[in-house]
């Protein structure tokens, strides 16, 4: 009828294609907050004095690596990642521009329907 929902599977592919779409865009997101965090405002305020930029950056880098962090554990969840490739591509979302390369690869992998 019209007004029935259609439930999928966790583990179906169109589950886990929109749990890989939310990961990408939150380590990327959080890829680029932490550069900008690390190389424009924590030198701003250790070299200029000026702290405003590296606690509004770091607060939501903080948060926003929350986020991050769920959506790699729904998506390893859902594709069935070993513990090791979560612990590894959790742990790259605290390395400056090691996300984006962790990312491609866990992208890369998926895609060629390997486990990460």
């Amino acid at each position: 009828m019209a007004g029935e929902r259609v439930t999928t599977s966790r583990t179906s592919d169109e589950a886990i294609g929109h749990a890989m779409l939310r990961y990408r865009v939150m380590a990327n997101v959080v890829g680029v907050l932490l550069i900008a965090l690390i190389f424009v405002a924590v030198p701003l305020n250790h070299l200029a004095d000026i702290p405003g930029p590296s606690s509004v950056l770091g607060t939501a880098h903080g948060w926003l690596y929350g986020l991050f962090f769920l959506s790699t554990v729904d998506l390893a969840l859902r594709a069935r990642w070993t513990v090791k490739g979560f612990v590894l591509t959790v742990a790259a979302g605290t390395v400056p521009v090691l996300s984006f390369f962790a990312e491609r690869r866990a992208t890369a992998k998926m895609r060629a329907g390997e486990q990460v």
